[in-house]
């Protein structure tokens, strides 16, 4: 409320027909660091002296020991060393009348000229459109208002374009909605302006093709696997507004517990729309989300961007029925035979776990009956044994 109503009596006081005072400079630019004097001239008919006046900056009154009498109806005041503007529009120097009157005043615009835009990345929502984001410079802050444009043209030929859609994606960000070709190079580049000067980016060079992403996959569903207490089955849709398209492309899960904020990517995926999550906790709420990298549209040999995450997606583990977790369990009276057979457990469920955690297109049906076959078996003190030992290799 504050600084509009200090820009109303900037811009009334700059606007207004006639002045009972008149300040010079009258709105001038400077570079922070900067000093300045102005001087404040009465209208003779006002009756009112040079000592009768005082100064304010953005609302606040300026102290004496700043002013100067110039003549009878001249006051000047020194400022020294100035800060960047307080807001964008500039700084009100006002000059009073002994009762408080405004008598006239000029807008200070202290700031710095912008730096040379940097770090322009762009995507492409499904062959579309084009976004575009960039840093402005290392700084950023000028204090002053800048303008940024975005221009783009065909590397080749035609004409320079100018972006229209502004803080689409954030402060500097910029969307073009139609119109692109595919199979061209365009140029792109940003300009950077203010009352202290302009300035242009490097120009970037990309194909559409190469910069595309899409919708998160469609339709996640998370289930059990049968009564198997350590996986989830998960399964979902491509993006359908890249159907008709020739591409591949890749996908990445990742999971949590409930009671966590901590991910677990799974990297390992490929181009399945299906996976199964092994080593989970049995009795447990896990969340599940999927993204997409379309790669390859038509050939191009860029990586690809990926999608947003999916919504997540819940399932539950089933519980524990089966397997007590018992320590120190062994057969003095077969030791060799144990030792034999322990060395080859573990290289063959090292093998299990290397292709079962994570995500397998594998279908281990030998597996699968042997874990729920390890869950229900606790007959014996012996077998108790072994599928501990054995669970210690899976988990």
């Amino acid at each position: 409320m504050i600084t509009l109503v200090l820009l109303w009596i900037c811009m009334l006081i700059v606007n207004s027909l006639t002045y009972p005072a008149v300040i010079t400079p009258q709105d001038p630019t400077l570079m922070i660091g900067s000093s300045l004097t102005a001087s404040c001239l009465v209208d003779s008919d006002l009756n009112l002296k040079a000592d009768d006046l005082f100064w304010t900056l953005n609302g606040r009154r300026l102290p004496t020991e700043l002013y100067n009498i110039l003549n009878s109806t001249t006051l000047s005041v020194a400022l020294n060393n100035l800060n960047g503007s307080k807001q964008q529009s500039g700084d009100n120097l006002v000059c009073h009348s002994k009762d408080g009157r405004i008598l006239a005043g000029s807008c200070l615009y202290v700031g710095l000229p912008p730096e040379k835009p940097k770090n322009i990345t762009c995507w492409s929502k499904n062959m579309k459109d084009l976004t575009c984001k960039w840093v402005p410079g290392s700084e950023g802050e000028t204090y002053l208002h800048t303008n940024y444009t975005l221009k783009y043209k065909l590397r080749w030929y035609g004409r320079d374009n100018t972006c229209q859609e502004y803080h689409t994606m954030g402060q500097y960000s910029c969307h073009i909605p139609k119109d692109l070709a595919l199979f061209t190079p365009y140029e792109i580049w940003v300009e950077a302006s203010n009352r202290l000067g302009s300035t242009t980016s490097d120009i970037i060079t990309l194909d559409i093709l190469d910069v595309v992403t899409t919708d998160p996959p469609s339709d996640v569903h998370v289930s059990r696997v049968g009564d198997l207490e350590d996986q989830l089955s998960v399964r979902w849709s491509s993006p359908p507004a890249l159907k008709d398209f020739l591409f591949q492309a890749k996908y990445q899960i990742r999971y949590r517990v409930e009671d966590s904020m901590e991910w677990k990517v799974v990297d390992d995926v490929g181009n399945q729309t299906s996976c199964r999550l092994a080593g989970l906790k049995p009795g447990t709420v896990y969340f599940v989300q999927v993204r997409c990298n379309p790669f390859g549209i038509y050939g191009s040999k860029k990586a690809g961007i990926w999608s947003d995450w999916s919504n997540p997606t819940a399932a539950s583990t089933p519980r524990s029925v089966g397997v007590e977790r018992i320590t120190g369990v062994c057969d003095p009276k077969s030791g060799e035979q144990n030792a034999t057979l322990r060395r080859e457990l573990k290289q063959f469920f090292g093998w299990v776990k290397k292709h079962a955690y994570g995500c397998s297109n594998l279908s281990i049906k030998l597996y699968d009956q042997w874990r729920v076959w390890l869950q229900k078996s606790h007959k014996t003190r012996n077998q108790v044994g072994k599928a501990h030992f054995i669970t210690h290799y899976l988990l």
